[in-house]
């Protein structure tokens, strides 16, 4: 736990603390933060880091050691009412705690404690703030050697993408059977081969289903890959090692020589929205000038809306990325949820706008890391349609 760095970014902040709360692992956002080794905790525990002074944790007797390692004194309760009075105690003269909550639950990411426990410390005459920003700076950002990681992954990817569309080519060429889970398996081992994990995936969409933004084919629900097809993959890995972070990336291509236009339409608006949403970070970013996650969004949504496709783009341009392939800082996104964190240094996040039509979906992901002067795109960028 960096306890300085914390108390500096409350104050930075103009916070009196942060209050950690758990029951039943609900939050295994305070564990990472705190440095705790993730427990079943059948009875509540807090932790509360002052912006000033020593912190102060509260246990139940049955259940001491919960944060075991973390500086300052803990408190112990039994009861119900004990425990109140030692909440009380540690929040006596706060006026502003950050929790991990999200008003009117804006961030799910982060809105982990209950309404009741939110209840509970308000009772108490606190105000109780998100702890968005906080969870960003100290979840989101990376370290030199996760940048490391996550570029070295980039090329990796980028290498089996360019081998998956070689079989596919290979094939439709030859006229011979080829199917979207093959396509799946064949990246999935190559992956394996590379030194690369992934939770899921990848999706490899053919004509229609590239309109589904979450297809995955399985074996009972895979379709043929044909000269002629429209053919989308969507794939994420990193390197097998820990503290590694995220690649993501989505490309298309067409089974064919001669792209039907309006593929080459749609391919055209969707990948003008990714350049917009590029040139607003860069911009902003080289400026020195604050930029919101919903702000980044606009600019995509914008040149999509404005060629009269605005109601296909149905998912948010952008999502953070870290140890798991939907990180914890600010997503790029103004339609599912008003996303008001700060996009900052030592941060990454896909731009991927897409527009997705009954017969195919045309998507175009780049990843994005700020650092702190500068904002770049961290692999290959799709300026074409590819032609298998």
């Amino acid at each position: 736990m960096d306890l300085a760095g914390i108390q500096q970014e409350l104050r930075n902040q103009k916070l009196d603390g942060w209050l950690f709360f758990d029951h039943h692992q609900r939050d295994p956002l305070a564990y990472r933060v705190l440095g705790l080794a993730p427990r079943m905790a059948t009875r509540r525990w807090y932790y509360l880091i002052p912006a000033v002074g020593e912190p102060r944790g509260l246990e139940h007797r049955i259940e001491r050691g919960m944060t075991a390692g973390t500086p300052g004194e803990k408190l112990l309760y039994s009861g119900w009412s004990e425990q109140v009075d030692c909440l009380r105690r540690m929040t006596a003269g706060m006026k502003r705690v950050a929790m991990q909550y999200s008003p009117l639950c804006a961030i799910p990411y982060v809105s982990m404690v209950d309404a009741g426990t939110v209840e509970l410390v308000r009772s108490l005459g606190v105000e109780v703030v998100t702890s968005a920003e906080l969870i960003q700076v100290f979840e989101a950002r990376w370290t030199a050697p996760q940048l490391a990681s996550h570029l070295e992954a980039g090329r990796r990817v980028d290498k089996v993408r360019a081998e998956a569309f070689a079989l596919i080519r290979e094939r439709t060429r030859a006229g011979a059977p080829l199917s979207e889970v093959e396509v799946k398996n064949f990246i999935r081992e190559r992956f394996a081969q590379a030194g690369l994990v992934t939770d899921h995936g990848p999706i490899v969409g053919v004509n229609a289903n590239s309109s589904d933004q979450h297809y995955e084919p399985t074996g009972e629900t895979t379709a043929p890959i044909r000269s002629g097809d429209w053919v989308l993959l969507d794939m994420w890995a990193k390197l097998d090692q820990p503290d590694a972070v995220y690649y993501d990336i989505t490309w298309t291509a067409f089974c064919g020589d001669r792209p039907p236009e309006e593929m080459r339409k749609v391919f055209a608006v969707v990948t003008g929205a990714r350049d917009a949403a590029i040139a607003c970070v860069q911009q902003a970013v080289a400026a020195k000038r604050d930029l919101r996650g919903y702000q980044v969004d606009d600019a995509a949504r914008a040149v999509i809306a404005n060629a009269g496709y605005g109601e296909f783009f149905v998912h948010r341009t952008g999502h953070s990325i870290g140890v798991e392939v939907h990180g914890n800082g600010a997503n790029m996104d103004n339609l599912e949820n008003h996303d008001e964190r700060r996009v900052i240094p030592w941060t990454c996040f896909s731009i991927e706008p897409g527009i997705y039509l009954p017969h195919f979906g045309v998507r175009s992901e780049i990843d994005m890391f700020v650092g702190d002067d500068d904002a770049r795109v961290t692999g290959e960028i799709q300026r074409e349609i590819q032609l298998l």
